[in-house]
């Protein structure tokens, strides 16, 4: 089996005092899920988008984002030996409820691994292997498409979830959001473009980002049809796992449904569950 270091990537970072403001334009910049963060040179933690962004939902302050220090929302690394395999690499991230884990070599930070990483290493080596309603999560979080925004991101909120299906009243999945959609939708709605040149700064990404979670706010103001996707990427129960997996890759997406044989949505895959396997398959 591959170890941590056939498969590690070269790490973005940002300096220990930064603050979200900064944070929040390298992520866009950098097209990444997660940055490391370093102090005199040294990996200290890190910020992941999801971290980043459940932030942004939650906080009631009336403070700028260049006036929150980057600190409030750096988590720590848990890093790995280069020649860990990719299978401890999984254990590791499962056991410890994380997406990464910092690779080190002669106890400097050479790169980091991904679940993604992981995933890609999966349809490589493990093909026809598994089939997917071995993996999958039966459970998968939803609300009818005409919740108001509020509710349903407050949902993602407290079950700490990246993606909800929504349902008619027919019970029929007609629909998705992800948390993507909402970090977006709220750069969108703050016109994050004209935020760091403006001498104002965040005054207009902070309505709108408190608005989510609010009744009377911009949550309370639309429903979840109005920015739902309507393109729910589904596997059938018994396809190969690792065809999941690449699916999810080329989708650049976190999970998709799992469709019985009768066409209905009857749980998630997600990249987590594909690490989950390969932990198994060690």
């Amino acid at each position: 089996m591959k170890n941590a270091r056939d498969y590690k990537n070269t790490p973005k970072t940002i300096k220990y005092e930064s603050s979200l403001a900064d944070i929040l334009k390298k992520i866009i910049d950098e097209k990444k899920s997660r940055i490391l963060v370093t102090e005199n040179d040294k990996v200290v933690g890190i910020v992941t988008e999801k971290d980043l962004g459940f932030f942004l939902l939650t906080d009631k302050t009336e403070r700028k984002l260049d006036e929150i220090p980057l600190s409030e929302i750096v988590k720590k690394i848990i890093t790995v030996d280069e020649n860990t395999s990719l299978a401890e690499c999984a254990e590791i991230m499962l056991r410890k409820s994380i997406g990464s884990l910092a690779v080190k070599s002669n106890d400097d930070v050479v790169g980091i691994i991904t679940k993604t990483d992981l995933v890609r290493y999966f349809t490589k080596t493990h093909s026809g292997e598994k089939i997917v309603g071995e993996y999958m999560s039966p459970y998968y979080a939803w609300q009818y498409l005409d919740t108001q925004l509020y509710q349903v991101v407050k949902k993602m909120i407290d079950e700490k979830i990246s993606r909800i299906i929504l349902r008619d009243h027919d019970e029929t999945p007609v629909g998705i959001i992800t948390f993507r959609d909402l970090f977006e939708l709220a750069l969108k709605q703050g016109k994050y473009e004209n935020v760091l040149d403006n001498t104002d700064p965040v005054i207009s990404v902070i309505f709108p980002r408190k608005g989510f979670i609010s009744e009377t706010g911009f949550g309370g103001s639309i429903k979840a049809s109005d920015i739902m996707s309507k393109d729910i990427v589904s596997v059938d129960y018994d396809e190969d796992l690792a065809k999941a997996g690449k699916l999810l890759l080329e989708k650049n997406i976190n999970g998709a449904g799992v469709l019985s044989g009768h066409g209905n949505i009857i749980g998630i895959i997600s990249k987590t569950d594909i690490v989950k396997a390969l932990a198994f398959l060690k």
